[in-house]
């Protein structure tokens, strides 16, 4: 059973959560098998099982920048792919970009990118309320700067 932790906008990981199938990591370099410079994705999730690894690479651009960006991203992400063996592991890693705007537009690409890891379908949804939560607290914060 999962523990409630309050709001999630509120709690604050340490940078390893482990259970007995997955373990992601995020704010954290990385071990390979050759030197590699900006070796720290946003986020890495390894699936036990399966033996499946996943980096995830966020960008949150302004809206009229999404066009733009979802390529930007991709190509940024793709040069990880041929790089990262992550240690323990003797299969590539495979890159998921995940690109939001600000105001929490997603591109159609994101639903199906989110399933590769078998991630919950609402997922995406989950990550919609996280920006516009985010944006309105900077919104907040700016205007009751004194």
């Amino acid at each position: 059973m999962i523990e409630d932790k309050g709001p999630y906008y509120k709690y604050t990981a340490a940078n390893v959560l482990e259970n007995e199938n997955f373990k992601p990591y995020w704010n954290r370099s990385i071990l390979t098998d050759k030197i590699i410079p900006f070796n720290r994705p946003d986020i890495i999730f390894m699936n036990k099982k399966t033996k499946n690894n996943f980096l995830m690479g966020i960008a949150l651009p302004y809206s009229h920048n999404l066009a733009k960006t979802i390529p930007t991203n991709k190509t940024s992400t793709k040069n990880w792919r041929m790089k990262y063996v992550l240690c323990g592991s003797k299969k590539a890693a495979q890159v998921i970009p995940i690109v939001i705007s600000s105001t929490g537009v997603i591109p159609k690409l994101l639903s199906q990118s989110l399933t590769r890891p078998n991630l919950h379908p609402n997922t995406h949804t989950q990550l919609q309320k996280s920006v516009i939560l985010g944006i309105c607290s900077n919104v907040r914060n700016f205007l009751n700067y004194k």
